[in-house]
C-alpha cells in the first residue's frame, strides 16, 4: 500500500487540521481574552469567551489542539495581553502548529466579525502549494454539509481519513486567512483537500502593525466557496482559530480580538 501511505502523509497537516476544528480535546489551556457580554446577544448567537472563570483559565467551549508529539511540532502559542490598553490575543509561531476550537449549533447568523493584526507575517508562504500552505492567522468556519451534496471523490477521502484518525472530520471549512502573497479577495482550494477552501483578507497591501476590522457575511460567502455543490447554506457546526507555520519553518506574530456573531 505505498501510494496510499503517500497520499494519507501528503494530506496529514489538512486533516489534523479540520479534525482540530471538529474535536474537543481535554488539551490545557494557555490562555483567556475578553468577550462580549453575554447579554449583548442573543443566546443563541453568543460565542463563548475565551477567558475561564478562573484567571488564565480556557473557557470549556474553547480547546486547543496540536499535532501529535510523535510528529514533532511544537504547539502555536495563544496568550492574553493589553495592547494599546485593549485586551487582545496574541497568537505566535515559531515552526509550530496550533488551533482553537469551538463547537457552536444552529444556522449561520447574518455576520461574523472581529478584529485582528499581524505585526511579524510570515514571508515564505504560498497557500495554493502544499510546502507553502501555512498562515500567521486565519478564522474558520466549518458546517454541517449534507454528504449527499459532496463530490464522490472527495466524500470517498473524508471516509478514508475519518477511518485513519477515528476523527469525525467536518464536511465543508471556510477560513478566512490573512496572507501576504495574495490579493485580498482570493478565493481557493486548499492544496490538501478541497473540503477546506479558503478567501484572503488583508493582501500584500496590508499593513503590518495596525489593526483591521472584519465583517463577513457568512452565508453568502460558503455559496461563493461551496455553491455549485449546496444550494442552500447548511448549518454551522464550529468556529476555529488558527495559526501554523510548520511547514515554511517560519515565525510569526498576530493578534484578535472581539470574535463574535451579529445577529
Amino acid at each position: 500500500m505505498p501510494a496510499m501511505a503517500s497520499v494519507m502523509k501528503k494530506t496529514h497537516f489538512a486533516m489534523y487540521f479540520i479534525a482540530a476544528c471538529a474535536v474537543l480535546t481535554g488539551a490545557t489551556p494557555a490562555f483567556t481574552q475578553e468577550s462580549t457580554p453575554a447579554a449583548a446577544q442573543p443566546a443563541a448567537l453568543t460565542l463563548a469567551p475565551f477567558n475561564g472563570v478562573e484567571a488564565n483559565t480556557l473557557h470549556p467551549a474553547w480547546r486547543l489542539v496540536t499535532l501529535p508529539k510523535d510528529k514533532g511540532v511544537p504547539p502555536s502559542r495563544f496568550e492574553l495581553i493589553t495592547l494599546a490598553g485593549e485586551p487582545a490575543l496574541q497568537v505566535s509561531t515559531d515552526k509550530s502548529y496550533g488551533v482553537l476550537s469551538h463547537a457552536w449549533q444552529g444556522p449561520p447568523p447574518t455576520e461574523l466579525t472581529w478584529r485582528w493584526r499581524v505585526d511579524q507575517p510570515l514571508a515564505q508562504t504560498d497557500i495554493a502549494t502544499r510546502g507553502g500552505d501555512d498562515a500567521a492567522l486565519k478564522v474558520c468556519v466549518m458546517f454541517d454539509q449534507p454528504e449527499s451534496e459532496i463530490p464522490f471523490l472527495q466524500r470517498a477521502g473524508l471516509t478514508l481519513t475519518r477511518s485513519v484518525t477515528g476523527q469525525d472530520l467536518p464536511n465543508a471549512t471556510l477560513c478566512y486567512i490573512w496572507d501576504q502573497r495574495y490579493p485580498q479577495g482570493t478565493a481557493g482550494v486548499n492544496p490538501y483537500t478541497a473540503r477546506v477552501r479558503y478567501i484572503v483578507l488583508g493582501g500584500p497591501n496590508a499593513p503590518t502593525g495596525q489593526w483591521s476590522t472584519q465583517r463577513r457575511r457568512v452565508a453568502d460567502d460558503f455559496q461563493r466557496l461551496f455553491g455549485r455543490e449546496s444550494k442552500s447554506t447548511p448549518p454551522v457546526s464550529a468556529v476555529a482559530v488558527g495559526a501554523d507555520s510548520d511547514n515554511t519553518q517560519g515565525h510569526s506574530l498576530a493578534y484578535l480580538g472581539r470574535l463574535r456573531w451579529l445577529p
